[in-house]
């Protein structure tokens, strides 16, 4: 990071560095792409203290994937923020089955959004990418400068590949046009709005879900994909929207950033730990004919941790929270009480 940015005169970060005075967002239109996901209606909620218009459009209105509509949306809208949180997301047995849609999908839509964002002068646009764009085996934890240095994980190199060109088209339009397009890079999320179709789900929201069902149906055992051996890290959504909201206020670089949390848990704890917070008094049995994925992925967040932000909660208090306030709810139309 350039440090005579971060001499700028500004505010003071926790740590005790000066930040640079923030970008403002009061009084902006902010266009938030994906809002009706899980990440988009989180930066959404975390936007509405901060007095700025907030901008949505479904995608049954405006389909991102193509350009000429969204260049005329765009022009005709003018957003001066841009969160690029829309995307085609989904866990192994996703990416493994549709490849296609994966990386074409997510391609058009950050391609369409960023350059319309260039041709419309956008003051500030925060692309969000994903840490599977790092290399399978790369040095643990994870920096950013890891991008680029191996091979991928085969499981969601297609996601992979679409999101490294998201990043990298930020930083071309930076360099050629002084663009001031940031991008960041959370670690495996859960919360709100979270997707528990067993057929498309990551592995956190996908255990919750088969707890849940084997303890209303009396089930003796919860099956896990893999032999439970894998390290993976785990942030909330809310969490992942308020350090966003952060970066877009204090960080202008082309580099991407890391948000994570630092702590890693096997996802045999993993299952674990959801047992208890559901409830679910049986065992577990692991299917060990299905993949594993990347042996473990922790990030490195200490270049947001410098920056000044580091507003965790801890992931039993945030499965809780998860599990008794929404997931019932969202799923199944009852309030847990």
């Amino acid at each position: 990071m350039d440090k005579n940015w971060l001499s700028t005169m500004g505010g003071t970060a926790e740590s005790g560095q000066t930040l640079p005075t923030p970008f403002a967002l009061a009084g902006k239109s902010v266009f938030v792409a994906g809002h009706t996901g899980m990440v988009g209606s989180a930066i959404v909620r975390r936007l509405k203290s901060e007095g700025c218009e907030i901008v949505t459009i479904s995608s049954r209105d405006l389909d991102l994937r193509r350009q000429a509509d969204v260049e005329k949306w765009m022009s005709q809208i003018r957003p001066e923020v841009v969160f690029l949180a829309a995307a085609r997301v989904g866990g192994i047995l996703a990416n493994s089955t549709r490849p296609a849609e994966f990386l074409f999908d997510n391609l058009m839509i950050e391609a369409n959004v960023i350059h319309s964002a260039y041709q419309c002068s956008v003051d500030k646009l925060v692309f969000l990418g994903s840490t599977c764009i790092y290399p399978k085996m790369a040095p643990q934890p994870i920096r950013e400068d890891s991008l680029l240095s191996g091979p991928l994980e085969p499981t969601n190199q297609w996601y992979a590949l679409a999101k490294i060109s998201g990043i990298k088209l930020c930083e071309a339009y930076r360099l050629q046009y002084g663009c001031d397009f940031i991008s960041a890079q959370p670690t495996n999320l859960y919360g709100p709005g979270d997707n528990y179709d067993l057929k498309s789900s990551h592995v956190l929201p996908a255990l919750l879900r088969k707890a849940h069902e084997a303890k209303t149906t009396g089930k003796e055992t919860l099956e896990v994909w893999g032999d439970g051996s894998p390290l993976r890290e785990f942030l909330h959504v809310d969490d992942l929207a308020d350090a966003v909201v952060f970066l877009a206020k204090y960080y202008s670089d082309p580099l991407s950033v890391n948000i994570g949390t630092g702590k890693e848990i096997s996802i045999r704890r993993l299952a674990e730990l959801i047992c208890e917070v559901v409830g679910f008094k049986g065992g577990l049995s692991f299917d060990e004919s299905k993949p594993n994925g990347t042996p473990r992925k922790l990030t490195d967040s200490s270049r947001l941790n410098e920056l000044g932000w580091n507003n965790v909660r801890p992931l039993a208090d945030g499965l809780r929270e998860t599990y008794l306030d929404t997931f019932v709810e969202e799923n199944f139309g009852v309030r847990k009480s």
